[in-house]
């Protein structure tokens, strides 16, 4: 098993990223390896939430996977930057810096308006969506907010309540299943101390 430090550009180490031992990518082989090609991203980067599972690559391919069907389906009919944005109100109310500032590039670059992405940030870090949204999103950051703080305390009425406000079912589907998936990623990111170092940062 390797446990050198990652090296960037200029020769420096790279602080280990987290608490436990990992595979970096220039060391992998066999399975680990072919898992590290297929979702390293457009200019080379493996994401350091990856790297951080590599003892275990079959989960890699899996939360890749869902990741992508969540989050960048063609058939989503939310648009993509308010996908962002629901995982950065998630990562916020789970206290996961790592993600939340991923996922603010992604969403800040999707929304392409540094203004009104400052705004965001702003309103979710002090909990106050209703400064920045109103009307639908409003309410589906509400439905966010308590599945990921009270999920055992959501009743039918509160999914009954967004469908009277207009919300069709998939829509609803498709923020369930953002918080879902943030909140995993949140805690594997959370229980492994995975930081951000030297990693680029956002998808784009």
């Amino acid at each position: 098993m390797a446990k050198a430090p990652k090296e960037d550009k200029g020769g420096a180490p790279e602080e280990k990223f987290c608490w436990i031992d990992i595979i970096a990518p220039e060391q992998a082989s066999g399975l680990l390896a072919e898992i590290y090609n297929a979702v390293v991203s457009p200019d080379g980067n493996v994401d350091h939430l990856y790297q951080a599972q590599s003892l275990m690559p079959e989960t890699i391919t899996a939360q890749d996977a869902l990741y992508k069907s969540v989050l960048q389906s063609t058939s989503n009919v939310l648009p993509g930057w308010f996908h962002e944005a629901v995982g950065v109100y998630t990562s916020l109310l789970n206290n996961c810096k790592y993600a939340a500032v991923h996922h603010g590039a992604n969403m800040a670059h999707l929304l392409n308006d540094a203004e009104r992405s400052a705004d965001i940030i702003n309103a979710f870090k002090r909990d106050t969506p209703e400064t920045a949204f109103n009307g639908k999103n409003l309410k589906l950051l509400r439905y966010a907010r308590r599945l990921v703080k009270l999920p055992g305390e959501i009743t039918r009425d509160h999914v009954e309540s967004l469908r009277r406000s207009g919300i069709v079912d998939r829509e609803i589907l498709e923020v369930n299943q953002v918080v879902a998936l943030f909140s995993y990623f949140n805690r594997v990111i959370s229980g492994l101390g995975i930081s951000l170092g030297r990693e680029k940062i956002g998808l784009y």
